[in-house]
């Protein structure tokens, strides 16, 4: 991957995070931190073991009044 140097004071850091959208953020907190996306992809699979073996509620189950 090329690398990118960029010359920014903790103030413009700042700025730009708070510009940032909530997926941008999310994005960002899944790069920095493995242990999440690893999570994250463990509970993926786990539901769609569960999907395949009729374990989670139908679409008239889950939106029952």
């Amino acid at each position: 991957m090329p690398r990118v140097e960029l010359e920014l004071g903790v103030e413009q850091i700042a700025r730009i995070l708070e510009a940032l959208s909530e997926q941008e953020l999310e994005t960002l907190e899944l790069l920095l931190q493995p242990e999440l996306a690893a999570e994250l992809s463990q509970r993926r699979q786990e539901a769609r073991t569960e999907l395949e073996e009729g374990k989670t509620l139908s679409e008239a189950e889950l939106f029952l009044d």
